[in-house]
């Protein structure tokens, strides 16, 4: 039976037990529940604090895992990133005191407070920067109030804890980070079902179908609208003047796509969402 690890809480969690409800896996319904088995699809699912995973994973005591990039870099983990699965969108930035400085290098020697101190000390070197660090466990951006520290490096989504604080981010991120599939060193081959569903999610979430009826001396024009992938799906109809036409298209843009389908001189478009898919 695969062994998966899936966050417990914070901001990767509801994200990814959604995406693997979409899957057509099973699911936790208490959010204390933190070990399920998946009798249909031959999974047992363990829930982790995020920072946790990729350790379990990277040693083989689980298979697979999803966390963050930036848990995941900042871990030294042995795991072997899969999959970017495209949700939990965040920085890691430095952040100091308001108006006390532009320039990341100007914190060379200075005291950094960290909750990702092995990724944060990477990413300063790249940056020209060796800094003291303060490795704390949460809750960082009190450490320049408590006079600890100088400056924090975090994970940043809105910046609206930070500026509470009487923080501002300084220059461009150190990195972005996104939740990753994760998996054992010489395992990937063990998840292939897990990450073709969870591929499946993604391309569900991006694309919609779209069926129109055209005009067959116009179907050229339109198939350059919407290519789909290969290429559109053409039906003859009982005029044989028109066809019917499907194809995928970018959800964000089926707005745009529709204005110009109608403008060609298409009828009947219909704009259907995707439950599942395989490309």
């Amino acid at each position: 039976m695969l062994k998966v690890a899936v966050p417990n809480k914070g901001v990767l969690s509801e994200a990814a037990i959604s995406m693997l409800q979409e899957a057509g896996y099973a699911t936790r319904r208490d959010t204390k529940e933190l070990h399920l088995i998946d009798e249909l699809n031959k999974v047992e699912f363990f829930y982790l604090r995020p920072k946790d995973i990729a350790t379990y994973v990277g040693k083989g005591t689980l298979d697979a895992g999803i966390t963050g990039l930036d848990l995941m870099l900042d871990s030294d983990s042995e795991a072997e990133i899969v999959e970017d699965l495209e949700f939990g969108a965040s920085a890691l930035s430095l952040a100091a005191p308001a108006g006390s400085s532009k320039n990341i290098r100007d914190f060379n020697g200075k005291r950094i407070a960290t909750a990702y101190s092995s990724l944060t000390s990477d990413l300063l070197a790249e940056q020209g920067v060796k800094a003291e660090l303060v490795k704390l466990d949460g809750a960082v951006e009190n450490a320049v109030i408590l006079g600890v520290a100088d400056a924090v490096v975090d994970v940043v989504s809105t910046g609206n804890t930070l500026r509470r604080a009487g923080l501002e981010i300084i220059g461009e991120p150190l990195m972005r980070s996104t939740a990753q599939l994760i998996a054992s060193p010489g395992k990937k081959e063990l998840i292939a079902g897990l990450l073709r569903r969870l591929q499946g999610v993604m391309v569900a979430r991006k694309y919609v179908i779209f069926d129109f009826d055209c005009p067959v001396e116009l179907l050229e024009r339109a198939s350059q609208i919407t290519p789909g992938f290969e290429s559109p799906t053409v039906s003859p109809l009982q005029d044989k003047n028109w066809v019917a036409v499907r194809a995928l298209v970018l959800a964000s843009e089926t707005n745009q796509k529709l204005d110009e389908l109608q403008n060609l001189g298409a009828k009947a478009i219909l704009v259907s969402e995707i439950h599942a898919a395989r490309i």
